[in-house]
Formats: C-alpha cells, sequence, structure tokens
C-alpha cells in the first residue's frame, strides 16, 4: 500500500494564549499563559497533478485558525463544573468552583472542549481545519490528519483522525 503526506511546521504557526488547566481531582492551575507552536500532517490520495494538496492553499487555513486563537483567553466551554456568562457590560465572567474572572467580551474565546490541554486544543484544531479544507476543497479527501500543539519545547499534545 502505498501513501503520500504533507507535513507542515512553520515559525508562523503559533499562538499565545491563556489558560488554566483543571485537573482530576479538582484542583486548577493559576492562570498563565503559552506560546503554543502547532504542526500539521495532511494524508490523502495524490492529485493527477502528483500533489496531496499544494503547500500554498493548506498554509493560510492553517494560519488562519491560530491567528483566531492568538492573544486571547481560551476558556473550555464544556467543562462540567466550570460556568461562564456574558454579563451586560460585554464583560465574561468565568467561574470554576471558588474562583472567578471577569474579562472583556473580545480577550475570550470559549471553545467547545472540556478542558484546556493541549491535546483538546489539538483535537478542535484539527477538526476545524478539517472542516475548513473540506469548505474550500472539494477534491480532497483527507485520509489521515495528525495535529501537534506544542505547548513548550518538547511537550506537545497530538490528536490523530484516520479515514
Amino acid at each position: 500500500m502505498e501513501r503520500w503526506s504533507i507535513e507542515l511546521e512553520k515559525e508562523y504557526f503559533k499562538f499565545s494564549a491563556a489558560h488554566f488547566l483543571i485537573f482530576e481531582d479538582g484542583s486548577a492551575e493559576r492562570l498563565h499563559g503559552h506560546n503554543y507552536r502547532v504542526y500539521v500532517e495532511i494524508e490523502a490520495r495524490l492529485s493527477q497533478h502528483g500533489l496531496v494538496i499544494d503547500f500554498k492553499q493548506v498554509k493560510p487555513v492553517v494560519r488562519e485558525l491560530v491567528d483566531e486563537l492568538d492573544e486571547h483567553w481560551l476558556v473550555p466551554g464544556e467543562h462540567a463544573e466550570l460556568r461562564h456568562a456574558e454579563r451586560e457590560d460585554g464583560s465574561i465572567e468565568v467561574r470554576y468552583r471558588e474562583r472567578r474572572y471577569v474579562a472583556p467580551r473580545e480577550d475570550v474565546i470559549v471553545l467547545p472542549i472540556n478542558n484546556t490541554s493541549a491535546e483538546n486544543f489539538a483535537t478542535w484544531l484539527a477538526r476545524e481545519l478539517q472542516r475548513r479544507l473540506a469548505a474550500r476543497f472539494a477534491d480532497l479527501v483527507v485520509q489521515r490528519l495528525r495535529v501537534a500543539v506544542e505547548e513548550t519545547a518538547g511537550q506537545r499534545g497530538v490528536y490523530l483522525y484516520e479515514r
């Protein structure tokens, strides 16, 4: 069986974001930030021109995603205990147990994930990348997609989709 893929690892596939991780015992990290780096591998059949997909076509899609997350506080919208609500003054209030945070609405992104782990960021990015690629490139049939999100050097969460 033959397989082809492209790998993307660009200096500009990065985003800076604030978060806090909630652990199994209910304890949570303090609010802090990382300079995340994103790595992508796309496997698909070769086109009649011998390409999985042109690098020039896919790089802007990945860049668009990381730019959307950049310089935001990322909040898990599906955590069982964490609550968030928009206030009348246009800010977002986030509550987790005895903690209470308020931030400007434009500084916060609530993601459909249950915790702000590198693994969940990789999952969200991969699913969103797959959705956007399918919408823009009808001929591309992704057979395998691997997205890794590195929060510090040598420490990555990875999501792998296989058809």
